[in-house]
């Protein structure tokens, strides 16, 4: 019984003691984001096995190619480097998605599905890579990314016709820009695509 109360009495040193020696320096090694450090960009990462499928890397080269062979203008450029300016590496996967976005809806699901083969799927696969970004979200100010997703628009816009064209014929360019963009171990350097 004597024993049983001298613990009882040094119990709440003993707690005092468990606590500095073992749980703070758990709290202060763990993982936890520091005051004011972005936190959203460790949710836009896709899987790299997305990007390895063959069939649908086949599906998306083929339609680009076949849409290429019939885009006349050599001089623009939808999808390129010009995308990152003023946009930090943690929030390229952010723009990417947001232009994926843009060119499911705005192109792929068109009259542009009626006139070229594989585009269904194409716009399939790449409306699950957004959805699996649902979470992705931008840290910082999200001006540059309005601004360069609206250049996308608006260059589409002025060529017309063959901005639809051009936007599929670039989906190769897309699929590598968001793979490099979204995966963890991003591959060098940028697609050799020529205009």
């Amino acid at each position: 019984m004597a024993s049983l109360q001298t613990l009882s009495k040094s119990f709440p040193g003993w707690v005092f003691f468990f606590c500095c020696c073992c749980c703070l320096p758990l709290l202060l090694t763990s993982s936890l984001p520091l005051k004011g450090a972005p936190t959203a960009h460790h949710t836009c990462r896709l899987r790299k096995i997305n990007f390895q499928q063959p069939y649908i890397r086949n599906r998306t080269y083929t339609l680009a190619k076949m849409a290429s062979a019939s885009d006349k203008d050599t001089d623009n450029r939808l999808i390129g480097q010009q995308l990152f300016v003023n946009i930090r590496e943690n929030n390229r996967c952010y723009l990417m998605k947001k232009v994926v976005e843009f060119v499911v809806k705005d192109v792929l699901l068109t009259e542009v599905k009626n006139q070229y083969p594989y585009v269904e799927e194409v716009a399939q696969f790449l409306a699950s890579l957004t959805s699996e970004l649902s979470s992705c979200q931008f840290s910082g100010k999200r001006e540059h990314v309005e601004k360069n997703l609206e250049e996308i628009k608006n260059k589409m816009e002025q060529l017309g016709e063959n901005g639809k064209t051009k936007a599929v014929g670039e989906l190769d360019l897309l699929f590598d820009y968001m793979e490099n963009a979204c995966t963890d171990v991003p591959k060098k350097g940028g697609s050799k695509k020529k205009n």
